[in-house]
């Protein structure tokens, strides 16, 4: 059984990876802004009104868990809004930085005292931050805020090795969720899966790497 603190939990792939995680077994912290009924249906530990965008989530977060160890930290926590260059919204764009290229590093420094030699971080990104593979231009924020993460990720792996820690960047697929509006080409059951798989094989040698659920190697 695996201590797994999971940010972004209350709905979409966050939600669907704790009702896994807790069905096989381990024992779950599901970390959210507000809690949903359908989180709080699944039974598992959950901390919220924790904005990973806030400096302060640090404190909030080492107040309720103290020194317990975790094997798995899950930074799952993201947003999208949709930035044209006719439609530059200065204000979404830094939200995007804040939430889903900042988060990660707020949320994973905080918990350094709480992560032990074999315990793993994942960072749940997008392709879309991937720079060979954007064919088709937009959406600015999503992007570069993705991509900004992809780079964090890389220096975590990198900065962690030597304490026994590895770390994986992760692409969900193209999820239909609240946050795609219900596009997509899977389901949050199909990505968590996929997700879990890709954490559970990680090892010292794969660390830095950054995957498809399904465990194709992306490009950066």
């Amino acid at each position: 059984m695996a201590s797994v603190l999971v940010t972004g939990a209350n709905r979409g792939i966050g939600l669907e990876l704790v009702r896994q995680l807790k069905s096989r077994g381990d024992e779950v912290i599901a970390v959210c802004r507000q809690q949903s009924q359908a989180l709080d249906r699944i039974g598992v530990e959950v901390i919220d009104g924790v904005d990973v965008s806030d400096d302060r989530v640090g404190g909030i977060l080492s107040e309720v868990l103290g020194r317990r160890s975790l094997d798995i930290v899950i930074n799952n926590a993201g947003v999208l809004t949709q930035e044209s260059l006719e439609d530059l919204d200065w204000e979404r764009i830094r939200r995007q930085f804040e939430v889903n290229a900042l988060g990660p590093i707020r949320v994973t420094s905080a918990l350094l005292p709480n992560l032990v030699t074999g315990s793993k971080v994942a960072i749940v990104t997008s392709r879309m931050g991937s720079i060979e593979d954007n064919t088709s231009g937009s959406r600015y924020g999503y992007r570069m805020s993705k991509a900004a993460v992809n780079m964090a990720g890389r220096s975590l792996a990198h900065d962690l090795k030597a304490r026994g820690i590895a770390v994986v960047i992760l692409h969900p697929g193209y999820v239909r969720t609240e946050m795609t509006d219900g596009q997509g080409l899977i389901d949050p059951p199909e990505s968590a899966t996929g997700l879990i798989a890709r954490i559970d094989e990680l090892t010292m040698t794969t660390t830095g790497t950054f995957r498809h659920s399904n465990g194709e190697a992306l490009p950066w």
